[in-house]
Order: C-alpha cells, then sequence, then structure tokens
C-alpha cells in the first residue's frame, strides 16, 4: 500500500515537514513519537498487490507506441474506417504488454524478497527495562540496542559503552566504503561508564540534538545532555548501519537514524529509470515516423476527395453512398483507414522483438563462463535486460580504488639490505626470471611462528638471515620492533595483527616469518622471538607518524642495556638525516628504490641509530616537559625528534606491493586503445592514489606532464587548471566552446556541450577532494571540465560520495557521452546511480554496489570483456536489427502507398489480410531475432585483439537519424521495385493455357512473395555470421510461408470459413506459372544489385576499421591468446607513497597504557578471537586488520557550553 498511500498523500496535500534539527529522547517512545520519525523498515520495491496493475500500465502507456497503438485498437473498432480486423492491434499489443508486466513484477519480487529479509533481521532492544529480541523493522528513533561480535549495526547509532577498553569499538565498513580496514570508534566516557548494566541502561535519560538525515558518511555533528551537562558528538561516537561489529564482544548504542534516514539508504539515492541513447533516438523517430505518416495518409485523403468527385460518381449507380456522405466525409473516413492500414511504419512486433534480443544477450553475460571467477564462485550478471545496447557505446569509465582496481591486500615483495637488493628470482645466466603462480617459493617450516600463507621467492635472504647476517638480522629486528600494530596471541604461535595500515602489517608479518616475531607489547616494553630466542625490549619513546614527519621512529633498549633508535620513513626524509658514513651505502640503496618504483612498489628506508645513556636521560626529560607544556607542545615535540633522529646509520629499504586486482594494467590498456577515458574517483589520500595510478599505466613517468591541483580557495583552484590548461594548450579560447541543440522528444531538452580540444601530448590530472569541491561550483565546473577532459588521465582524490555522482553527472551534461561508474562499496551507489551504466564489483567487500548496479561481476577485469566484447557485439545487434526492421516495414508500407494510386483511394489493402497479419509476427520475426541473437562480425578474440574496433559504437555510427534516413531511401527504391515489376509483369498477362491471370488476389499474391523473398535476401546479405540456427530460421520461415499460403487458399479452408479464407486456389494457379517465377528473380536482384554494389565500393575506396579487420580475419588464423611477457624493468625516480595512516598514528596510546585495561564489572568470558575464527587453525592466510587511528585519546570528555 506504500505507493498508494504515498499518492493520496499527495492528493490531500500531506507531506512530510523537511527537518531542519533531530531531537531525540532516549528509551522514550511516547515523546518521540510527535516528530513521526521514519521507522527503521527499508522499502525499495515499486509496487504492491493493489498498485501494481495500474502503476505498471500508467508506466507502460507513457511509452509512446504502446499509447499509439493503445488509439490504433480504438480505431479498428469502428467499422466505417476499420479495413483491418482488430485481433491484427490486439493481440501483438497485449503480448508487449504481458511481457513487460511479468519482467517487472520479477524485478519487484526480488526487491520485496531482499526488503523482508533485511527487516527481519533480529536485535536485542532495550524496552521497558529488558532486552527484548525485535526485528529490524520494528526498532525505533530513541531505542537502545545491544549488538554483539560480527552483527551487523541495524541503523545509524550513537555509541553509548562497549566491553573493550577506552570504551573503543572496531567496526568493518566494507559495506559502505568496501574497505575491510577495521575502523575505531570510541564512546563517551559519561554514557561508557555505564557499562553492560541493564538497569543504568534502562534508566539513561540523554537528550540528543543532532542534524537531520544526510547523505554525507564522514561527518556527523550534534550534542548529547546529561544531568544537565552538554557534550559534543562527532563522527568518531557514531555506528553507522552497514557496517559489522568485529573484534568486540559487545556494545550498547541509541537509535539516531533509522530505515530510509539512515546515511546507508541516503547515499543510496533514488532509482532512476535508466534508458539507452537507442531509446531515446527511436522515440524521436517514433515521433517523425507518426508525422510522416500523417503526411501519407493525407496525400490519400486528398487523393480520395479528387477521385470522388472526378470518378466516383460513375460508381454511384451499383455503389450508392450512405446518406450524408460526400466526397470531404468520404476522404476523412479515408485518412483514419488509411492510418490503420499504414500503420506497420511502427509496428508493435518492433518492442517485443528489441525486449527479446536485450533479454538474450543479456543471458549471454549471464552464461559467459570467460567472467565467471572461481575462487569465490561468481558469475557475471546482468541485473538489467534493458542496457546492453548501450555497454557499447561507453566513452567515460569513472571507477572506485579501493576493492575495484586493488585487492586492499599488501604483500612484502623485495628489500634491500647492506647494499644487496632481495626479492628477485635469477636463473642459472644470472637473467631475471618472472615471478608466477608456478614459481618454487621459500621453505618456512624452520620457523615455527611462520605464517604459513607468507610468500617469498627469494631463497637467499633467508640464508642470510640463518647464517646469523648482522645487517640483515638488524633489519627485521627494525621492522618486528619499529611499528605501532597490536598483536593477539590466544595459543603458542596463533597470532592476529592490528595494524594501522596494510603497510606495517605486511612489514611486521614479513619479520615474523624471517624469524623475528612480534609476539606482545605493554607500554613499557615489547617482546618478539628473535630466531627463537624470546627477547625483551624496553620501550622507551614512540617518535610517532604524521604525515609532516612522514617516518616514525622507536627508542629501546635491548636486554644487554643497549640504547638504540629504530626509524623507517620515506627515504628523501631518512637520507636528509644519515651519517656522512652512509654515502656510498645510500647510492646503492637509491638505485634499488629507483627499480622498486618502477616495479610500481611502495618504498620506505630503514635506519638506526645507537644512543648514549646520559644524552638519552637528558632528552627523556626534555620529552616529558614538552609533553606536559600547555603552549606549544607540538612544536617542542617537532624540535626533539629533528634533535635525535640526527646522523642515523642506513640499514636499506622495504618493497612492499599494494595487490592491483589480476589484469588490472592490461584492462586498462586495452580499454585505452579502444579509446575510452577512465577517472578514478576515491576516498584515498593522493599519494596512496598516485601510487595506484603508477602501478596500473594510467600515470607513467614518459607522461608530458602530471598537474597536480591541491588549492584550498575557489581562486587557487582556478589558476592552477588556467595553467594546466593553457600548457596543454596555448592556443586554446579563454571560455569553452559550447554547443547549443535541442534534443528528446518534441525537442523540449535544451542540451549543451564542451567541444573536445586537440591537445599534443600525454598529460594527467590529480585533484584532491578539497579542491574539487570549489571546482565543481557553477563558475568553475566547465573550467574543471575542458581541463580534465584535456588529460589522458584524470585522479580524483579524498571524494565524498556526492562529489563522485557529481563529477558523473558534470560529463553526462556537458559532454553528451555515455558513462560507465563501477565500484564496491556503498560510497560508490550515488555514482553507479548517476552513470548511464553502473557495475558492481561482488566480492568480500560487500554487496552494497552489486544491489545497485546494472551489471555486477567479481574482478575489475572482467570490465573489458563486458565492453569490448558482449556491449560491441550488443549495440551492433541492436543496430542492424532496427535497420532491416525499419527496412521492411517501411518497404511493406510503401508498397501501401503506391497501391492506392490504383484503387481509387479506397484504403484497400494491397496484401491479403492473413499475410498484414503473420508478417511481421511468423514470416520475418524468427529470421531478423536469429540474426539480432547471433551476429557477430569478428569472434570474442579478434574484438579484444583489436579494441579499435569499439569505436564506432562511441561516434554512434551504425543508426543514427542519418542512418534512418538512408535506410528509408532504401526502402522506397525497394518498394518501387516490389510494386511496379509486378504490376507491369502481370498488366494484360495470361496464363499458359489463355486465361486470363489479372486478378486482385493473384497479384496480391505476387507482390506479397516477392516482398518477403526480398527482404530475405537482405536480412541475408546483413548476417555476417551464419550459425544452423540461422540458417533453420531463415529457410523455415520461407517454408512457412508456403506452407502457410498454401493451406489458407486451399479448398477446404474456403469451404469451412468462407468469409475468413477468400483466397481459394489463388496460390496453385498463379505460383505454377513460370512468368511469376521469373518475376520474382527479377525483383529480388533489383533489389539486391545496388545493395551489393554500393557496399563493393565502400569497402574498397574507403574500408571502416571493421572491414580491414575482417579481411584480415579471412587471411590468418585465429590470434592465439596473447603470450605472457616478462616485465621489462623500468627504473624510476618518484617515489610512492607509504601510509601508516590517513592521519596521525596512534603512538600515544601505546604508550599510554590504557588499552590494556579490562573492565572490572564483568570477567570476560569469551575469548577475543575464538578458536574457530583463527586462520592459522583453518589453514588460512592470516590477514592483518588495518585500524583507523584515533588523533587523541583523551582522558575524560569536557563537557560542552550547555545548550
Amino acid at each position: 500500500m506504500g505507493s498508494l498511500l504515498t499518492y493520496f498523500e499527495s492528493l490531500c496535500g500531506k507531506k512530510r515537514e523537511k527537518e531542519e534539527e533531530r531531537y531525540i529522547h532516549a528509551n522514550n517512545r511516547p515523546l518521540n513519537l510527535p516528530y513521526q520519525y521514519a521507522d527503521n523498515a527499508i522499502r525499495t520495491s515499486k509496487y504492491n498487490v493493489f498498485s501494481f496493475l495500474p502503476l505498471n500500465l500508467f508506466e507502460q502507456f507513457q511509452r509512446l507506441a504502446n499509447a499509439y497503438f493503445l488509439v490504433l485498437l480504438i480505431l479498428q473498432l469502428i467499422p466505417e474506417i476499420s479495413s483491418l480486423s482488430w485481433f491484427t492491434t490486439v493481440v501483438p499489443l497485449l503480448l508487449v504488454l504481458t511481457m513487460t508486466a511479468v519482467k517487472d513484477a520479477s524485478d519487484d519480487i526480488n526487491r520485496h524478497r531482499s526488503d523482508k529479509q533485511v527487516n527481519n533481521r533480529r536485535v536485542d532492544v532495550l524496552i521497558d527495562g529488558e532486552l527484548r529480541s525485535e526485528k529490524w523493522m520494528n526498532v525505533q528513533v530513541g531505542d537502545v540496542i545491544k549488538l554483539e561480535n560480527n552483527q551487523f549495526v541495524t541503523a545509524d547509532l550513537l555509541l553509548l559503552t562497549s566491553s573493550e577498553p577506552l570504551n573503543l569499538v572496531y567496526i568493518e565498513t566494507a559495506e559502505l566504503d568496501g574497505e575491510t580496514n577495521l575502523k575505531v570508534k570510541q564512546a563517551l566516557t559519561v554514557t561508557g561508564d555505564i557499562g553492560d548494566s541493564i538497569p543504568g541502561l534502562g534508566s539513561f535519560k540523554g537528550e540528543v540534538r543532532c542534524e537531520p538525515p544526510n547523505n554525507r558518511l564522514d561527518k556527523f555533528k550534534g550534542t548529547l545532555t546529561v544531568n544537565g551537562q552538554t557534550y559534543a558528538l562527532d563522527n568518531d561516537k557514531v555506528l553507522l548501519r552497514g557496517c559489522t561489529l568485529r573484534n568486540t564482544e559487545w556494545c550498547f548504542g541509541l537509535v539516531v537514524f533509522g530505515g530510509p534516514d539512515t546515511k546507508l539508504m541516503q547515499n543510496s539515492g533514488k532509482t532512476v529509470f535508466k534508458r539507452t541513447s537507442i531509446d531515446g533516438l527511436m522515440n524521436v523517430l517514433v515521433l517523425c515516423i507518426f508525422g510522416f505518416l500523417a503526411v501519407m495518409c493525407s496525400i490519400l485523403a486528398v487523393g480520395n476527395a479528387i477521385w470522388e468527385v472526378r470518378e466516383g460518381s460513375v460508381f454511384i449507380a451499383f455503389l450508392p453512398r450512405p446518406n450524408g456522405v460526400n466526397a470531404g466525409f468520404s476522404a476523412f473516413l479515408t485518412f483514419w483507414s488509411y492510418v490503420i492500414i499504414l500503420n506497420t511504419v511502427v509496428p508493435i512486433s518492433l518492442y517485443v522483438s528489441v525486449e527479446i534480443i536485450r533479454l538474450g544477450n543479456s543471458f549471454y553475460i549471464d552464461w559467459d563462463r570467460k567472467m565467471y571467477y572461481p575462487k569465490s564462485d561468481t558469475p557475471a550478471q546482468a541485473r538489467t535486460t534493458t542496457l546492453n545496447e548501450e555497454l557499447g557505446q561507453i566513452k567515460y569509465i569513472f571507477s572506485d580504488k579501493t576493492g575495484t582496481l586493488t585487492q586492499n591486500i599488501m604483500t612484502f615483495n623485495k628489500c634491500s639490505i647492506n647494499g644487496k637488493s632481495y626479492g628477485e628470482v635469477v636463473d642459472f645466466t644470472g637473467q631475471r626470471v618472472e615471478i608466477t603462480d608456478k614459481t618454487q617459493t621459500v621453505d618456512f617450516t624452520w620457523n615455527e611462528l611462520a605464517d604459513p600463507k607468507f610468500v617469498f621467492h627469494d631463497p637467499s635472504l633467508v640464508e642470510l638471515v640463518r647464517e646469523g647476517d648482522l645487517a640483515a638480522q638488524h633489519f627485521f629486528r627494525l621492522l618486528a620492533l619499529c611499528h605501532t600494530v597490536m598483536p593477539e596471541e590466544k595459543t603458542e604461535g596463533e597470532l592476529y595483527y592490528q595494524a594501522q595500515s596494510p603497510d606495517e602489517g605486511a612489514l611486521v608479518t614479513a619479520a615474523r616469518n624471517f624469524g623475528f616475531v612480534f609476539r606482545s607489547r605493554t607500554p613499557e616494553s615489547i617482546r618478539i622471538m628473535e630466531m627463537g630466542q624470546e627477547v625483551t625490549y624496553d620501550l622507551l619513546a614512540v617518535l610517532d607518524f604524521n604525515n609532516v614527519r612522514k617516518r616514525m621512529s622507536v627508542i629501546v633498549r635491548s636486554p644487554k642495556g643497549k640504547l638504540i633508535l629504530f626509524c623507517k620513513g620515506a627515504d628523501t626524509i631518512v637520507y636528509e638525516r644519515l651519517h656522512p658514513s652512509c654515502l656510498k651505502l645510500k647510492d646503492t640503496t637509491t638505485s634499488h628504490l629507483n627499480e622498486y618504483a618502477g616495479d610500481g612498489l611502495r618504498t620506505l628506508a630503514l635506519a638506526y641509530k645507537d644512543l648514549d645513556d646520559d644524552y638519552m636521560e637528558d632528552w627523556r626529560r626534555r620529552h616529558h616537559e614538552a609533553n606536559i607544556a600547555m603552549d606549544g607542545k607540538e612544536e617542542r615535540l617537532d624540535e626533539l625528534y629533528e634533535e635525535i633522529e640526527k646522523d642515523l646509520m642506513l640499514l636499506g629499504a622495504t618493497a612492499v606491493e599494494d595487490k592491483l586486482q589480476d589484469g588490472v594494467p592490461q584492462t586498462i590498456e586495452q580499454l585505452a586503445k579502444a579509446d575510452i577515458k577512465i577517472w578514478v574517483l576515491t576516498g584515498d589520500k593522493q599519494e596512496t592514489a598516485e601510487n595506484i595510478g603508477y602501478a596500473c599505466n594510467m600515470l607513467r613517468e614518459d607522461m608530458t606532464e602530471v598537474f597536480i591541483v591541491a588549492a584550498n580557495t575557489a581562486e587557487g583552484v582556478r589558476e592552477e587548471l588556467e595553467k594546466a590548461r593553457r600548457t596543454m594548450c596555448p592556443e586554446a579560447p579563454d571560455k569553452p566552446v559550447v554547443v547549443e541543440a535541442r534534443a528528446g522528444l518534441f525537442w523540449r531538452q535544451k542540451t549543451r556541450k564542451v567541444e573536445d580540444e586537440a591537445v599534443n601530448g600525454e598529460y594527467a590530472l590529480v585533484i584532491n577532494g578539497h579542491s574539487l569541491a570549489y571546482a565543481l561550483e557553477k563558475d568553475l565546473e566547465l573550467e574543471l571540465l575542458r581541463t580534465a577532459c584535456m588529460c589522458q588521465t584524470v585522479i580524483c582524490c579524498r571524494v565524498t560520495p556526492l562529489q563522485k555522482a557529481q563529477v558523473v553527472e558534470l560529463v553526462k551534461h556537458y559532454k553528451q557521452a555515455v558513462t560507465l561508474a563501477i565500484g564496491d562499496g556503498a560510497n560508490d551507489v550515488s555514482m553507479i546511480k548517476a552513470a548511464h551504466i553502473g557495475v558492481g564489483i561482488s566480492g568480500q567487500e560487500g554487496m552494497q554496489a552489486v544491489l545497485s548496479s546494472d551489471y555486477s561481476f567479481a574482478q575489475f577485469r572482467y570490465l573489458q570483456r563486458l565492453l569490448l566484447v558482449h556491449g560491441r557485439w550488443s549495440y551492433l545487434r541492436m543496430c542492424k536489427f532496427l535497420r532491416y526492421f525499419f527496412y521492411k516495414n517501411f518497404t511493406f508500407t510503401f508498397v501501401h502507398f503506391w497501391y492506392a494510386f490504383f484503387c481509387g483511394f479506397s484504403a484497400q489493402t494491397v496484401y491479403d489480410e492473413w499475410f498484414i497479419t503473420l508478417y511481421n509476427l511468423v514470416y520475418t520475426a524468427l529470421p531478423v531475432l536469429g540474426m539480432s541473437l547471433f551476429d557477430q562480425d569478428v569472434n570474442d578474440r579478434w574484438s579484444s585483439q583489436h579494441p579499435q574496433l569499439y569505436s564506432p559504437g562511441q561516434l554512434n555510427l551504425y543508426f543514427s537519424k542519418k542512418a534512418f534516413v538512408r535506410c528509408m531511401m532504401h526502402s522506397c527504391y525497394s518498394s518501387l521495385i516490389l510494386f511496379f515489376i509486378p504490376w507491369a509483369a502481370m498488366y494484360d498477362t495470361v496464363r499458359d493455357d489463355g486465361k486470363d491471370i489479372v486478378d486482385y488476389q493473384s497479384f496480391a499474391l505476387l507482390a506479397q512473395t516477392c516482398l518477403l523473398i526480398a527482404v530475405t535476401i537482405q536480412l541475408s546479405l546483413d548476417t555476417h555470421y551464419w550459425t544452423a540456427v540461422n540458417q533453420f530460421f531463415v529457410w523455415g520461415s520461407l517454408s512457412a510461408y508456403f506452407a502457410i499460403t498454401f493451406t489458407m487458399y486451399s479448398n477446404g479452408m474456403f469451404l469451412i470459413f468462407t468469409s475468413t479464407f477468400p483466397f481459394i486456389g489463388t496460390a496453385r494457379n498463379s505460383l505454377n506459372q513460370p512468368n511469376v517465377w521469373l518475376t520474382i528473380l527479377l525483383t529480388s536482384i533489383l533489389c539486391a544489385l545496388p545493395v551489393v554494389a554500393y557496399r563493393f565500393t565502400l569497402i574498397q575506396l574507403w574500408p571502416t576499421i571493421n572491414d580491414k579487420v575482417r579481411h584480415k580475419v579471412r587471411k590468418e588464423a585465429l590470434p592465439a591468446p596473447a603470450p605472457r611477457r616478462p616485465p621489462v624493468r623500468r627504473i624510476s625516480t618518484r617515489r610512492s607513497g607509504y601510509a601508516f595512516s590517513h592521519a596521525q598514528g596512534y603512538g600515544e596510546l601505546v604508550t599510554s597504557g590504557r588499552f590494556l585495561l579490562r573492565r572490572p564489572q564483568k570477567i570476560r568470558t569469551a575469548l577475543l578471537f575464538p578458536q574457530s575464527d583463527s586462520p592459522l587453525s583453518q589453514g588460512q592466510p592470516q590477514l592483518y586488520r588495518p585500524i583507523t587511528a584515533l588523533n587523541r585519546v583523551p582522558e575524560e570528555e569536557q563537557p560542552a557550553q550547555q545548550s
């Protein structure tokens, strides 16, 4: 009833007022009820049992052609103007409406099931002082609910208390942003002190004032008032629906937003009805055809009036006119009669066939085994059947990064220790060997604590460490000590690392496998296993990472009393602080770093320094003073860090790979060859995004220039964009060239297109989120678009979900190009819905994007096959179908038009009525469907090997207004041949036995036979790829025509249904005459000959890319799959950034000791990591959970100013 209620509420003027501020009373449903906040039920369905039929029919009759055929049906029910039976329109109209309704109902039933499954999940809700299990749909704003480990977050909650120390909770946000990183949230101390006391939580009477529902995932503003004190609330204290609770026994939260008001659903946006550009073009063409039909009918009506005045009086003697009917009224009736007869210019079977073709091509995507991902048992899925041909016209792709291009997994690949590089595999000649899945890996069984799934291929490094090389051991000792990873070890050797960033986890895991195992930490010590021996280091200080320092250090005391500072960071930063004696080693390490950067790896330099006890004592005293200083604390600490991090001794460097999904660089390369532009829109920081850009070959060092736009003001952004544009195209005008036009139905839609500008060289643009916010403003958006479209690659960093959608809309609006958005998280949903085509990556990162997408698969590399094979074929087939369909129906209709001049404009049909009924439904339906479902100009392997074949679709070359006009001219020529050649051949002709053959029925039979054979020959000329099915459909349809014709024109059918089958004996009397068959042969040759000559001339003089490739196909064997080429060694001076975290690290939390506290009021009976969840116990790879760090952990919240 939802749709109907909404409809009636809108009629009555009842509408929910827009919220300015939300006011919530905890544990008090009656007080919250007057605000009419949305409940927690979600509804994504469109219909219900009562609204389906009226709403669906209303939607279907909004399609111009359906409304036209309804009017046509009404006209056919009027005897005075109808010369055709009503069933010729009713049957196909009902078929179209029924097929579309069934498909819409099926889609909506699936949405109902999905909604029901989510709404019926259970959660514990605190009601009347006790916990009750309730369905999600019954949860209301203001309720206090309890979540347990691994549960989905029910609604948007204000975190009140948790089982963890400092009221922390760990959540996974895969459904929101596609990242498997664990994020940290923290409750206020004032609520956290309640613990899990049910009486305490039940008596909690806090009042929340906060922002109204919105789609900003990264921001929350509000206040909590408890006992007269007001506390500020921010995003760190809110759990969003779509997240999953991890590594936390339990937590309690207050529902702030429910159901459609949650940020997850707000980001889902409205479901937009997407239509292809061909659909829009067809609507315009159908409107033009209606106009053309009206012109033809008007000409024939005028002809009827003239004929009635000049010739009609002769027939009045034996065909008297009805009373009141004169020549003018006769012409009026004739107009409507010809509207009915000539309606085949827009046959309703066109829409039936289009739906069948789209459905068939969707099945090809579902059934494609080359797009099936066996590791997760995930096939490709076409979630909509109406957009297939649009896949062959994509010009811009907007891609997320994390989880879409990358796997969000870091691996330790290579390292440089004491001037020697490790990690590569060489053969006996010393030549570098490409590492594949079959390459032998290093055996770590000697290390009982090693991660069994850690992979390394260079055995010489293990030998070096085990032989006791001091530099190598010091190298891995640094990796085991210099970090802020938090370990969990339930049983001996069963380790689980919670890392601040994926890089950190990869490096600590590497140290673990090479014999330096990080086991545990306290605020004052770090315990590690060094080559089987347990060693505990005193932790004296953590010099934490931030985005300015770009390094971190720890100061430790070894068991022997030796003081050491270990440092790791960006090589440029560490090099500035090295001892002069390291100059030679620095040069060697730099060359290794250049090689690693050339391979797209993320690099770090490692160094150490021995410290003096006296100096350290003095430094710690000054460090303590700076820590407790009220003013200038940060500056004083930075000075102390700079002082002690000097004269470092270089150990080497690490190279970590941010693993891309398989085939990503190759896919991007092929799509670029197809002239598809790829823009990366990511929430990651600039350094990380740039690194992935280089790894994917979207950014290259041989590019002319890579522009960075990072200004913090609108004027600064304008200057940077204009400077980049002038660099790329100095002669470009200051103002963009905007072409204004009209499009759409009745040309009501105004369009503005920014023309492309020629650029010499290859450029790339990287723009930050805060700069993008200014650039998307009205006065700057065209400058952004011009500059970005001049670049080969565009990367937008730190963008919000809303900005992603805005960028897509900007390109859609001003480039008039077909766009595709691909992502895997809820933050990509708005982008996916905004683009013409939305693609969801289905994997471990969540399904929110998939649920909102039009197509889904498991790996980014399948996008190449989706576009270059399925998309191109679908577009090619649909265009061929439309050209042929309009050709055969215009030819059919024009013959009626010419015949009108010979039948006194009497609205008599030139064909048998049964032929008219069966022409589109039986005689020509299957052959054109066979071509449209199976035809291909070249096979899939050639399509992938020659991406340039894709470009005609982007330019809309195969079906356009020009192509339609050419089709009409071709039909006009064919109709002239098909009418006048049979007419001339039959005029005053006699049979072999001297009897007259010239009668209406014989001419009708000859005309329709010539027509059917001619259009069948045309279809054969259009078919490039013949299959047994095509052959069966073509010959079967012709056989069916003759079989049905001889049956319907037989004596038996005439005797049984005299009025229905009047053409008695016509077939056997006409088709046994040689001159009839010679006429059929002549018309067929004359119809086909110009087409063959025209196409031959085009191929010889102006061959297209398709002609060239098809010629190559005939001359060459099937191309073999591209061989694996060993990667070319690239040297790069560019350094990939090391992401400790997106913000400051949590070294302060590590050393505070508070993370080790446990709640006194309850003994934790459940282990934090149940044994069944252990990766090692199940023989699975050990995964580290990156954690977004807290900037600061306050002792207690200071009450904000009371509101």
